[in-house]
């Protein structure tokens, strides 16, 4: 494909966009064989150019001529003249590139790759250059799970970046009031019936209090108390990572998917609900408000709530304004149901992206940009981009005698901290992240903090979640569904079943409610075969379907 007039594209672009670094560069591409070293760095030894699309953000000052950015010149010996643009238009402007013909060699960001990748090939596959030759780091972290990032027609068009916060890969958690339990003579529930008697017990102690109160869906970050429920009956999923809906659909361990609401296990939940329903245990509030709104009934000078559901006791209890009532909520482990099963949702999949870093066909050597973005999936890259180049200044590598977040001895301590500040030493948060849970976990901690303090929040949500809740993740020994990951649609399916998903989505929410405070009689077989009938008319069938082919075509090489 031949490119011209890119300066003049490109200086429409400057005008509407933020633009950091040097002019924007001209992108002629010169046809002969580029030079590379073998293996190691630096990758080229004659100096080689390459221009590259980003995000910019306010505390980077000038990417051009910042202290990373040289170190990676150094140590590569590749040059890379950057194109940027702010946050709110990154999209716009990407888009208006491609579309124009004119546009980088390298894009750290998520064009749309159905269009530009599948369908127009301007952006390049990669599958002949991810190897272990090429691209070591990158195999040694995700060569198991490359099916993620393959498009519609098989091939792989963009990496993986990584960003796992442990704690909200089982971001459902419940909150107890500790005090409560103790003027009631009670210890923390483990099962359905003695949940069920507690919250009919804590209604004679405090007959204007709230049991359980939660959001309605979509209206908080995991503060929704059906999916904490449903897990002592049935894997509560994800909310739909390829449709952004509340589908209810999982994927059984050898490939099928399914909908979890017409599973007779979700009925048994919603019988359980309704009976704390009935039991006044449940506030009619749950079902309409936000969680900014259960906050405000949470630190109501009589504190009337029990248990209440979210990710982070932080987002509805303040430690500084409010210690006394922050230090009285622990979180609560899931339920034993019925059963036996007790689970608590291992978010797998969330922390994974794609879309990270694509090649357009301007490039001159594929090879070349791969080997350089390597660097970032090594042990210290992320590190380095984040922080700074130098050890011993900008941190340091497994400090003696420091722990991590997790307990176990540090991989790192930083020494120049993340500051919102403008500075021109390192990347901070742009490019590409890749932060496994690991990683993450691995800074120096100090250990003696007080996890009821501000300053140990990080540390309460990984205890809480190393002792609650990922014992009670799902694996194949517990449960017969895992969550879907986010799966690759061609526009033709996107448009064949998007309207089908927001209908099941609501035909879901608005019936789940419904049986809940009896509107609709969950006992009765009738109304339950009418439920699922629904869906069914819905476009259920249509919509598993597509996810099937999807799944299939992705996930089962």
């Amino acid at each position: 494909m031949r490119k011209k007039g890119f300066k003049r594209i490109m200086a429409l672009v400057m005008a509407s966009a933020m633009v950091v670094g040097s002019a924007v560069p001209a992108l002629a591409k010169k046809k002969e064989e580029v030079k590379l070293t073998e293996a190691g760095y630096p990758i080229s030894e004659d100096g080689l150019t390459l221009t590259c699309f980003m995000m910019s953000m306010p505390n980077v000052e000038n990417l051009a001529t910042n202290d990373f950015t040289k170190y990676m010149e150094e140590l590569t010996g590749i040059t890379v003249e950057f194109v940027t643009a702010g946050r709110d238009d990154f999209t716009e402007k990407l888009n208006m590139m491609l579309a124009s013909g004119e546009y980088p060699d390298m894009i750290m960001g998520s064009p749309d790759l159905a269009k530009f990748g599948v369908k127009e090939q301007i952006i390049v596959p990669l599958d002949e250059y991810i190897n272990e030759d090429i691209m070591p780091n990158y195999m040694a972290r995700y060569g198991d799970i490359l099916d993620l990032s393959r498009e519609t027609d098989g091939q792989i068009y963009s990496l993986i970046g990584e960003n796992d916060c442990y704690h909200c890969s089982y971001g459902r958690k419940m909150w107890i009031n500790t005090k409560y339990l103790e003027e009631m003579g009670l210890e923390k529930p483990t099962t359905t019936q003695e949940f069920y008697d507690m919250c009919v017990k804590f209604k004679e102690y405090k007959p204007d209090g709230i049991a359980l109160a939660g959001s309605a869906p979509g209206q908080g970050w995991y503060s929704e108390f059906e999916n904490w429920l449903m897990g002592s009956f049935i894997l509560p999923p994800s909310t739909s990572y390829t449709l952004s809906v509340r589908d209810k659909t999982a994927v059984t361990w050898d490939g099928e998917v399914k909908c979890v609401a017409t599973d007779d296990r979700y009925r048994e939940f919603l019988k359980y609900a309704n009976s704390l329903y009935e039991a006044g245990a449940l506030y009619d509030g749950n079902f309409t408000q936000t969680e900014e709104q259960m906050k405000a009934i949470i630190n109501q000078p009589d504190a009337p709530v029990l248990c209440f559901a979210t990710g982070t006791i932080s987002n509805d209890i303040d430690a500084t304004s409010n210690p006394e009532l922050y230090a009285q909520y622990e979180t609560l482990a899931p339920l034993e149901g019925p059963d036996g099963t007790r689970l608590a949702t291992f978010f797998r999949w969330m922390s994974i992206s794609d879309g990270d870093f694509c090649i357009t066909d301007t490039c001159k050597s594929p090879e070349a940009a791969l080997r350089w973005v390597d660097f970032f999936y090594g042990e210290k890259g992320d590190l380095m981009s984040q922080y700074g180049a130098e050890e011993g200044v900008d941190w340091v590598w497994a400090p003696e005698g420091e722990f991590g977040l997790n307990g176990e001895p540090a991989m790192y301590k930083i020494l120049n901290p993340y500051s919102g500040e403008t500075q021109n030493h390192d990347w901070q948060d742009l490019g590409i992240r890749v932060a496994p849970a690991d990683y993450r976990l691995g800074q120096a901690t100090a250990q003696d903090v007080d996890i009821k303090s501000p300053e140990g929040l990080e540390k309460l949500l990984y205890e809480a979640s190393a002792e609650n809740y990922e014992p009670y993740g799902q694996t194949e020994e517990n449960s017969d569904l895992d969550v879907l990951p986010q799966l690759k649609f061609t526009s033709e399916e996107t448009t064949n079943v998007s309207t089908i998903a927001v209908e099941v989505e609501k035909m879901i929410d608005e019936n789940s409610t419904a049986f809940i405070i009896g509107a609709r009689d969950i006992e009765d077989d009738k109304e339950w075969d009418s439920f699922k009938s629904s869906l069914e008319s819905a476009g259920l069938a249509d919509l598993l379907a597509t996810y099937q082919t999807a799944y299939d075509r992705q996930m089962k090489k």
